[in-house]
């Protein structure tokens, strides 16, 4: 599963973000995603293609990042929890106002938010500037559970943590 896939990538934007630490997937066929309904001029880039930014604004508040992973016409994306910050760290504080570096990118408004990402950013490209995406060096030791922050299809044990990480977003899964 890319959600899955996506643990131990290192994410950039602008130079500046870290390693991926918490996704949660989201499939056509699931009463939670955005696409479940249907395409929308406000969801079409989950459509496809593969390998771009979807995203949206969480509750009017808080910009969400998701990797768009599906083949074309298919509704499916992960979204990008958090990320263990390595570089452009003085920036991400900057944007973010706080010194606290585990808390930088620990929730998706957040790492949004430390990393500049904004609606203006749907759509774009993960495989050139100012996105970059790089695989997992190694496999990373992953644990899965059930999504947070949503009412629908909670259950589905399609949120994915690196295993000890102290980046991730709360609650922290059991190991």
């Amino acid at each position: 599963m890319v959600a899955r896939d996506l643990i131990g990538a290192m994410f950039l934007a602008d130079g500046a973000g870290g390693v991926v630490v918490e996704t949660e997937a989201y499939a056509s066929d699931d009463p939670a995603s955005h696409s479940y309904r249907g395409r929308t001029g406000r969801n079409a880039t989950m459509f496809g293609p593969a390998g771009h930014l979807y995203v949206y604004r969480s509750y009017g508040i808080h910009w969400c990042a998701n990797v768009v992973c599906g083949d074309d016409g298919v509704g499916a994306a992960v979204l990008l929890r958090a990320l263990e910050p390595i570089q452009g760290i003085a920036e991400m504080q900057a944007r973010r106002g706080l010194a606290d570096i585990a808390l930088l990118c620990s929730g998706p408004g957040r790492l949004c938010q430390a990393l500049g990402i904004t609606g203006e950013h749907d759509g774009v490209p993960l495989d050139r500037p100012p996105f970059e995406l790089r695989a997992a060096e190694a496999p990373p030791e992953t644990i899965s559970g059930p999504r947070v922050g949503i009412s629908r299809a909670s259950e589905r044990p399609w949120r994915y943590v690196l295993r000890n990480s102290l980046f991730v977003s709360r609650p922290r899964p059991l190991a």
